[in-house]
């Protein structure tokens, strides 16, 4: 048995994402949309690198009010893709106001994004007891379900692999390593 995670390296500032953000229950629609399309930016990269630029991305993208980006113009697609604080990727920041419309839509016309993701886990983290890192999944077949349903709505760069990620970002599911520390602490705030 591993003495916890230890995927965060010895990088001071992703430790202190690992130790304060990943696995937290996260039940506001407007911050997981956020966490949705920064995970769709991290597709092809590593998550530090979308971490590290994660206050660039907030001012580029109106610290992700769906409210604005919704209403995003070629111009500001090409401003956006000037900008080098950011990941500049013509097809996820097209993709991202393409995701503002349809959280929009979610939030009009449904029960809100929050309550359309977490209908899968019936409200509550699924509560995963890994002993070591090889056994936590890259994908699940809830993350491809939720997966194909974010892809049949028309959102972009949520395959099955990302979803999973996102999951375990906004503590969907509890994937601290039974060893670490943190696996307890999330699983109370359940």
């Amino acid at each position: 048995m591993s003495d916890g995670c230890t995927w965060y390296g010895t990088d001071p500032f992703y430790k202190a994402y690992h130790d304060e953000e990943w696995g937290v229950p996260e039940y506001d629609s407007r911050a997981l949309y956020e966490k949705l399309i920064l995970d769709g930016f991290q597709a092809g990269l590593s998550w530090i690198t979308i971490l590290r630029k994660r206050d660039n991305f907030r001012t580029a993208f109106d610290n992700f009010d769906p409210e604005i980006i919704a209403r995003y113009d070629e111009a500001k697609v090409e401003a956006l893709m000037q900008d080098s604080g950011i990941i500049r990727n013509r097809a996820k920041i097209v993709g991202t106001i393409k995701g503002a419309q349809l959280f929009l839509e979610i939030e009009e016309k449904e029960d809100g994004f929050a309550n359309l993701l977490w209908q899968y886990m019936d409200g509550k983290p699924l509560q995963n007891s890994w002993t070591g890192t090889g056994q936590v999944p890259a994908e699940t077949p809830l993350s491809q379900t939720i997966s194909k349903d974010l892809k049949k709505r028309g959102f972009k760069f949520v395959g099955p692999t990302i979803v999973y990620a996102f999951m375990q970002a906004v503590g969907m599911v509890n994937d601290h390593l039974v060893s670490c520390p943190r696996h307890h602490e999330v699983k109370k705030l359940a």
